[in-house]
This record gives structure tokens, C-alpha cells and sequence, in this order.
């Protein structure tokens, strides 16, 4: 069987794409066929309890309308996923519910058996589109992995 040239093979790896700064993923219910398509970019803030101390934020976005995100939620520490109260969707709705699921899952390094991880092609740090095969196969491009 052939690999899909697009599909995270693994936990790892979705999570290392999923944390790398501008990544867009789909997940695809093995089960149902529905799909959901997300953006996640880093941020950093300052807490306001030590200035000299940045933490890192994963904003994350979902897909409303063609080539239109709406706010989600964070990933905090990379791992913790919590929904924005700010988020026009509910907790439960089905696009916040298969997100928070999924990275419950990849946040531990599991891929799950039931749900494909895609992504669009290019690099989840820098946005550039991939060429090398094995970065087309990780997500991630050759200047980009070295960080």
C-alpha cells in the first residue's frame, strides 16, 4: 500500500507539525467521513508575574467558511488544550469536541486509530510550500526541521 503524501503517520509527528508555528491540519473520522480543518500559530505573552519569563501559546483556529478561521482555543504548555471563552462556538460543538479529543491523544504522543491527520502540503513552521520528499512525509521543511 502506498503512503498518502499528506496523512501525519504518526504521534509524534502530528504534534511536532501541529506545534511548529503555522500549521494547518485536518482530521478526518475514519468512522463518519466528517472532517474539520484547523489552524494553529504560536504566539507568546509575557505573564504579568515575571516579566523576564515568555510563555508559549498555540492559537487555535477553525475553519467556518472557505479561507476564513475562527477562533478555538489554546494550547497551553504544549499540551494542554483549553476552548476560548471567546470562541463563537460552544464546548461541544463538533468541530471544538474533535479537536479537543484529538489533541487530548497527540498531546501524548498517540495517533489515533480511528481519525487521519493531513496536512496541506507545506511547511508547518514557515508556510513555505514542500518539495523534498521527506519533508512532504513529516510536514516540516528541511531549513525549518534544524530548529
Amino acid at each position: 500500500m502506498a503512503k498518502n503524501r499528506h496523512r501525519l503517520e504518526s504521534g509524534d509527528q502530528a504534534k511536532a507539525f501541529v506545534l511548529a508555528g503555522k500549521a494547518t491540519i485536518t482530521l478526518v473520522s475514519k468512522v463518519t467521513g466528517t472532517r474539520f480543518t484547523y489552524r494553529v500559530t504560536k504566539g507568546e505573552f509575557v505573564p504579568s508575574n515575571n516579566a523576564e519569563e515568555m510563555k508559549v501559546l498555540h492559537f487555535v483556529s477553525v475553519l467556518s467558511a472557505p479561507d476564513d478561521y475562527t477562533f478555538l482555543g489554546t494550547i497551553f504548555e504544549e499540551t494542554n488544550y483549553r476552548h476560548g471563552r471567546r470562541s463563537p462556538f460552544g464546548e461541544d460543538a463538533p468541530s471544538a469536541r474533535a479537536f479537543a479529543w484529538c489533541w487530548k491523544r497527540i498531546a501524548n504522543g498517540e495517533l489515533p486509530t480511528n481519525v487521519e491527520i493531513w496536512h496541506e502540503g507545506r511547511c508547518g513552521r514557515c508556510g513555505r510550500a514542500l518539495t523534498v520528499p521527506q519533508s512532504i512525509e513529516t510536514g516540516i521543511g528541511p531549513v525549518c526541521a534544524s530548529y
